[in-house]
């Protein structure tokens, strides 16, 4: 399984490997949720919420998301398909 900042900074997958953004991970891996959307990160800061499993998180990210985009999502919409983030089982991250 990924770690929380291998899968918040996937950009790709090459066969059975994530693909990681190494500057990104690096220069961000540490924030919380709440904190990379402040940034308007909001992707990571989804990947973040999914990792989570937090609802508080996940509400966080979208009030701040709709604040910053001026919409009225809710948590229960298709944010995997706005953000394209879908949970995968990937053992082993390629860091670039």
């Amino acid at each position: 399984m990924l770690s929380r900042a291998d899968f918040i900074f996937t950009i790709g997958y090459d066969g059975p490997a994530a693909v990681v953004d190494s500057q990104a991970k690096r220069r961000y891996g540490s924030l919380s949720t709440r904190e990379l959307a402040e940034k308007g990160l909001f992707r990571a800061a989804y990947c973040s919420a999914v990792w989570s499993k937090d609802p508080g998180e996940m509400e966080t990210l979208v009030e701040l998301y709709n604040k910053a985009a001026g919409t009225s999502l809710g948590v229960s919409s298709a944010l995997d398909r706005l953000f394209g983030v879908f949970p995968v089982e990937v053992k082993r991250a390629l860091v670039i």
